[in-house]
């Protein structure tokens, strides 16, 4: 067997991954192949323009692409090339037909294994790396392996990163999770999988921060994991609303909680709900599994994390209602920041999204900035065509935070980018009309700087 590897998918998962794999195995090839030729194009830009952002992702492209490291739209080249195949691929929620609206569309993680072994000689591992439902593993080695003229050993090893910390939560990871079936020939083909990890020097991942179980405990993990942290989310929001109908504070409160060991601070911060790729899809898939095995009650468990994350972002728009008088519209709000958090540009399920479209129906004059995510706020909200003069609100995408703010009634802080603590508050007070309000949905900001200035101040739990 040789050491190359393949990604299959060069999004959020393959890119980054792959490009750490191979810093730490110079001695291996790695390709990562996807049927989109624009975005494998962005990975080879000369100026590395990048197609995701990620802090210090650059920097190990640089330092890795044309090495080892190779990006291809040559799918079929690079599966008969290498031995072990990571499997990246989109697994989005399904929206049509049985389990429409929970279940995971699996559509194009059955065409490329089918793809895989029609292209593959000789024996592969290949790696499940989407985020994938209970058992996916067996139907994946049913496909590759029905006819029995290659051999194929299926592995889960999902990944955990956090958007805005990948490269250092791939480099320094908490743990790396590899599932595998029992024999043999499964012990071994975990074994490539954790010489991966090790990296060429065997230094990189140490030996105990490497976890193996079988193939179905790696998957549920995942969506166990990720629903565990969307319900602390979920939890300090609900708190949250309480703090504000009584008074409390909901960071002190998140501080008193989190210093309990058994509970720890992490995910108990307030603020506009979670977003991203994984929350919601992997808590509704447990939602639909605990429906598919007869777990009703823990079905609507789960359901329930889904409906308060919903529930926040409504949240949101009926304060600002309030505060502006009951009206919003024709009014004008600057929406500073679009990406689900800071240090992405990701803005898949992003809760300024739904916000963004609740103003909308109230015929806001909406302006969006961001400095990261401005091009993929373009493309979600291309639907949104108000006009101004037609008196049913309008979306405009400013870079600049001081000329979106501009002659505003509100600024709306919906992701805790760095910048927006540096900037020039006073200034922008003096362009907006007043009274002006400013609704720091992150608690990222200094209220009582900002009430100094002339400020009214919205904050989440407060």
């Amino acid at each position: 067997m040789n050491k190359n590897i393949v990604c299959i998918g060069a999004g959020y998962i393959g890119g980054p991954t792959m490009a750490v794999i191979a810093k730490m195995n110079p001695d291996r090839k790695v390709i990562v192949v996807d049927i989109n030729h624009e975005r494998i194009a962005a990975w080879n830009s000369k100026n590395f323009r990048l197609p995701i952002y990620e802090p210090g992702l650059v920097e190990v492209v640089k330092e890795v692409r044309g090495r080892n490291l190779f990006f291809s739209t040559d799918i079929d080249a690079a599966i008969a090339e290498c031995d072990i195949i990571f499997v990246g691929v989109n697994t989005p929620t399904k929206m049509f037909g049985r389990g429409k609206g929970r279940a995971s569309d699996l559509q194009y993680w059955e065409a490329t294994a089918r793809n895989i072994r029609k292209v593959a000689k000789g024996a592969k591992i290949v790696v499940e790396k989407s985020t994938l439902p209970v058992r996916t593993a067996a139907a994946m080695e049913a496909i590759l392996n029905c006819d029995q003229t290659k051999r194929f050993t299926v592995l889960s090893n999902p990944e955990f990163l956090a958007e805005g910390t990948a490269i250092n939560d791939l480099l320094r990871p908490d743990r790396v999770l590899i599932g595998g079936p029992d024999g043999d020939e499964g012990r071994a083909a975990v074994g490539e999988v954790v010489s991966i990890y090790r990296g060429a020097r065997g230094d990189w991942v140490p030996e105990e921060r490497i976890l193996t179980t079988n193939v179905w405990s790696a998957e549920l993990t995942k969506l166990a994991a990720n629903a565990m942290l969307a319900q602390r989310v979920s939890s300090i929001n609900a708190i949250a609303g309480l703090c504000e109908a009584t008074g409390a504070d909901v960071d002190e409160v998140a501080r008193v909680i989190g210093a309990d060991r058994r509970i720890g601070p992490k995910f108990l911060k307030a603020g506009p709900g979670f977003g991203g790729s994984c929350f919601k899809k992997d808590v509704l898939n447990l939602v639909y599994l605990c429906e598919s095995f007869g777990l009703h009650t823990a079905a609507e468990y789960w359901a329930q994390v889904i409906r308060m994350n919903d529930h926040q972002q409504e949240r949101i728009v009926s304060r600002l209602f309030k505060a502006m008088f009951n009206t919003l519209a024709n009014k004008k709000i600057a929406l500073f920041g679009y990406a689900f958090k800071a240090n992405t540009g990701d803005t898949r399920e992003t809760p300024a999204g739904s916000v963004a479209r609740m103003l909308h129906e109230e015929r806001v004059r909406l302006v969006i900035t961001d400095p990261q995510a401005l091009a993929n706020a373009k493309k979600d909200l291309c639907d949104l065509s108000g006009t101004v003069q037609r008196g049913d609100g309008s979306v405009a995408f400013i870079a600049d935070p001081y000329r979106a703010a501009k002659e505003a009634d509100a600024v709306l802080v919906m992701t805790d980018w760095d910048e927006y603590r540096r900037l020039d508050w006073a200034k922008i007070y003096r362009s907006m009309r007043k009274p002006a309000l400013v609704f720091d949905t992150r608690n990222c900001l200094d209220s009582g700087m900002l009430r100094d200035i002339g400020f009214n101040v919205l904050n989440i739990g407060k």
